[in-house]
């Protein structure tokens, strides 16, 4: 079995949403994005996914940098790319989308042997109030780890 390199996470996601269900999917690239990718290089930071009324699945705002050797073939920046999910996760990730403050958002990427894949997954928004309660616990384990809490 082949293993599996992490090329970026997004950390702004489970900050802001409540992550519930999470899928693999195969992402559709240039072989400029890979090379660039293999390079370690991409941002999620304000990537977000969509289903069209074809029921494809695209991701948003993925920031994949231009390959630095590249010609006149290179890619564009944050052109939407296509996701390869089968039609049973396409529909029972429609039919979450359908209910109220779901929403549907990149949490990792990553290589799986030669391929790029990425993990998406059902989210639903946080309050402020949540953020914060959020912040605290992550506070007062790190304290605890450095035996610094009072």
């Amino acid at each position: 079995m082949s293993g599996i390199k992490i090329i970026s996470k997004n950390k702004r996601a489970s900050y802001d949403y409540f992550l519930e269900d999470s899928f693999e999917a195969g992402l559709v690239l240039r072989g400029t994005e890979v090379k660039s990718l293999r390079g370690g290089k991409c941002t999620m930071g304000e990537a977000y996914c969509s289903i069209d009324e074809r029921h494809e699945v695209w991701v948003h705002q993925l920031k994949i940098p231009p390959y630095e050797f590249g010609t006149y073939a290179n890619h564009d920046e944050t052109r939407k790319r296509k996701l390869l999910l089968n039609q049973l996760e396409i529909s029972q990730i429609e039919k979450s989308l359908a209910t109220k403050g779901q929403t549907l958002v990149p949490t990792k990427i990553y290589f799986k042997g030669s391929k790029v894949k990425i993990e998406i997954a059902l989210a639903k928004g946080k309050k402020l109030y949540d953020k914060r309660d959020a912040t605290a616990k992550k506070d007062i384990e790190r304290k605890l780890r450095q035996g610094k809490f009072e």
